[in-house]
């Protein structure tokens, strides 16, 4: 039998915090959205209420349900904030920082709070293993755009409880999205089997047998709504990188599954993509 969700706390206001806190919010949960940094805090309520004036403008929601929405999001910098009982951390992919995370939120919840990683590829059960309760964790993987895209990987660690999982299923479908059961392994499933959509393509670039525009227009002709350049910089250089690092690092350093300079070198450059204005192309920003 599943635990009752009421409430619900996001770390982590960036592009993926922001999707997760307006999917929780539209389906009615109250969400405190936290970070850090209180500039990226009050820029990604800014954002949340953009992206609700947009739904309104296409009739998608009339402009009383965008205001009741957009109340039940509170942005804090306080990490005592984030009690509720379900809390998603959505935070930068480095193992230490979800430890440490989760680790504190521990201290400050009850043992029924579920502790649910958004991970894109790392071991959910190296995750909770400095937990008290590392059964009351698991891994909730939404994809990029979190309050457009439907699927959610719901991952179990080695210790993770049936009724967690069981929640977290029901919890998916309660904010409108589809959930599929992943095993706790590199890049779970779907990140598993996209690698090869950037890697092969970052490869082409490296050896320079075609440019990124060639392949992107290649790709959506072939009848793909993005090519694979135009997606890493929506998702984001770093993240996609990271994903790929992991992924390799995960299986040995299997030579398919190679993270690319090209990307490295974006990185390097701080041309992360959309949110830098700067990546495989130019954006304006506003």
């Amino acid at each position: 039998m599943g635990i009752e969700i009421k409430t619900v706390a996001v770390a982590g206001a960036g592009t993926m915090g922001q999707g997760i806190a307006i999917s929780c919010a539209r389906a009615g949960y109250p969400v405190c959205l936290f970070d850090v940094n209180e500039q990226i805090c009050e820029r990604a309520l800014t954002l949340v209420e953009q992206h609700l004036n947009h739904l309104v403008e296409r009739g998608k929601i009339d402009a009383s349900t965008s205001a009741e929405i957009l109340k039940r999001i509170r942005i804090s910098t306080d990490p005592t904030k984030l009690r509720a009982d379900l809390v998603i951390e959505a935070i930068a992919e480095k193992m230490e920082l979800k430890q440490d995370l989760f680790k504190m939120t521990e201290q400050i919840n009850g043992e029924n709070t579920i502790l649910a990683t958004n991970t894109s590829s790392l071991s959910v059960t190296k995750v909770a293993s400095g937990l008290k309760h590392p059964e009351r964790c698991a891994g909730l993987h939404f994809f990029n755009p979190a309050h457009v895209m439907k699927l959610v990987e719901v991952v179990a660690g080695k210790q993770t409880a049936p009724d967690v999982l069981a929640t977290l299923r029901e919890f998916a479908k309660k904010i409108g999205k589809m959930p599929v059961d992943a095993k706790d392994s590199p890049g779970f499933i779907v990140n598993r089997v996209a690698r090869h959509f950037y890697v092969e393509p970052l490869l082409a670039v490296e050896k320079e047998w075609a440019t990124h525009e060639v392949i992107d227009e290649l790709m959506r002709a072939s009848g793909f709504k993005m090519g694979p350049f135009e997606l890493m910089d929506l998702i984001g250089i770093d993240v996609n990188y990271a994903v790929t690092e992991s992924v390799y690092m995960g299986f040995n350093k299997a030579e398919k599954f190679k993270p690319s300079r090209v990307q490295k070198d974006k990185i390097d450059k701080g041309e992360l993509g959309r949110k830098s204005g700067k990546g495989f192309y130019a954006y304006s920003k506003k």
